[in-house]
């Protein structure tokens, strides 16, 4: 639930959402994409389905789900190559052990709240079933990506409000316009530095190719955010959400540069940089996740050919620089619109998390 809300006898309206760039913070130095968004590697998809409404007596559903689509054709049929990287694994996901052991994505990449995991694997998983009636039968099994972060200051998630449907729902929406962002899809309870979280995304060219992020942010204390490095003046009077937990972040990142997995990981870590220049230490009780895939090598999952070839970036070209340069860039900025994205919003037992203060 969005509303005005009362601080002291003054009212505070609702914060309009922005980019952080339109709030005159600008974050690296390589061009921004179109859509500054992950979609404008082309071809990727990002889909949201918020719950927003009351469950009685107090609790709420104030969760959702995200679904990141590496593209628009047949994933099991059609698969990226990918990684995955681990800054602190304080997580509840599914499917890194296999991204990590063949180095390929062939699902969505599915984010939602930690209670949530197993309803939305079993959504996308039928979702994934419908449209390929070999799997399981006169083909292997299927690995699901699954990750989240914990809503439950806002959400009632002993209520298990999401269900499989709603994971189907989302991928179904899924579309290559710019992302909606802040309080939407499983960023609708997220908490953020004490304040309202949520989806983030951003963007880079570097050289011919184009590098995108979108995060999951539900981490961090008003304290470790670095406002002065940003030149941001916060308002004392807005409250930042107590004793917060030490929380967690997805982030997603999206290139068309053609990378192996090995490499991916290696672009993969560097999220971890634009991370702690927000503030993050990576706290004990963090689940900080990075998944990764390139879409420029689509391997085919019914071909007969005893070897493949690949094109992929020499490891010592300075291109690699700027991709790592680039994920970097992606990921603080993404986590910034997160924030400046985000909507005051109410959920259960009145609990309240305050958009943060840019105005």
């Amino acid at each position: 639930m969005e509303r005005d809300s009362k601080i002291g006898g003054k009212t505070l309206k609702k914060n309009k959402p922005k980019k952080i760039r339109q709030r005159g913070i600008v974050i690296g130095r390589l061009p921004v994409g179109e859509k500054n968004c992950i979609t404008d590697v082309a071809d990727v998809k990002v889909g949201h389905m918020t719950l927003d409404h009351s469950l009685g007596e107090g609790e709420y559903a104030c969760t959702g789900v995200t679904a990141i689509l590496p593209h628009s054709e047949n994933l099991f049929q059609q698969k990226v190559v990918g990684a995955s990287y681990v800054l602190n694994g304080f997580g509840k996901t599914t499917g890194l052990v296999q991204v990590d052991e063949l180095g390929l994505i062939e699902s969505p990449i599915m984010l939602t709240n930690t209670f949530a995991v197993p309803a939305v694997t079993q959504g996308t998983l039928q979702y994934m079933l419908e449209g390929n009636s070999e799997i399981g039968d006169t083909t292997g099994t299927i690995n699901l990506v699954v990750g989240e972060c914990n809503d439950s200051r806002l959400n009632s998630i002993r209520k298990l409000p999401i269900e499989p449907k709603h994971a189907i729902e989302c991928i179904q929406k899924a579309s290559s316009d710019v992302a909606a962002e802040g309080a939407v899809g499983a960023g609708k309870g997220m908490i953020c530095f004490g304040y309202k979280g949520g989806i983030g995304s951003s963007s880079r060219i570097v050289g011919d190719y184009t590098i995108g992020c979108l995060v999951l942010s539900n981490f961090g204390r008003k304290e470790e955010f670095q406002s002065d490095h940003y030149k941001v003046k916060e308002m004392n009077s807005i409250p930042t959400f107590p004793k917060p937990a030490d929380g967690s972040i997805m982030i997603v990142l999206a290139t068309d540069a053609p990378l192996s997995s090995r490499q991916l990981k290696r672009v993969a870590k560097r999220c971890g940089i634009g991370l702690g220049r927000t503030g993050s230490h990576f706290s004990n009780g963090s689940g900080d996740v990075v998944i990764a895939f390139s879409t420029a090598n689509k391997v085919t999952h019914f071909a007969e050919d005893s070897v493949e070839i690949r094109t992929q970036l020499r490891d010592d070209h300075p291109i690699m620089n700027d991709l790592f340069q680039g994920a970097v860039e992606v990921t603080e900025e993404a986590i910034l619109n997160s924030l400046s994205q985000a909507v005051t919003t109410e959920g259960r037992m009145g609990n309240t998390a305050y958009a943060y203060p840019f105005e």
